[in-house]
């Protein structure tokens, strides 16, 4: 995936845990879990933004572009991934 999470970065920097994250930031531990292991397909900027505010950091600490590998490139043009518009 080209979005890489960096959730657990920041909650060991902040010692904090997954169920005192998801109570302050206001969203289910299992709903934080998506997001954390990089499962969810978007994510609103108001959880961003209240991520960012409890964690004291910027969008960027949390999420970062990995361009794809090779191998990932070729996998999705097996299955009709690559070349679409």
């Amino acid at each position: 995936m080209p979005i890489a999470v960096d959730i657990d970065v920041m909650l060991a920097r902040r010692k904090m845990s997954v169920g005192e994250l998801a109570e302050r930031v206001g969203i289910t531990p299992a709903n934080l879990a998506v997001l954390k292991n990089g499962r969810a397909k978007a994510v609103r900027f108001t959880t961003l933004a209240a991520l960012c505010e409890v964690l004291e950091c910027q969008p960027g600490d949390l999420l970062r572009w990995e361009p794809d590998s090779p191998d990932e490139d070729a996998q999705a043009s097996l299955v009709g991934g690559a070349g679409r518009p």
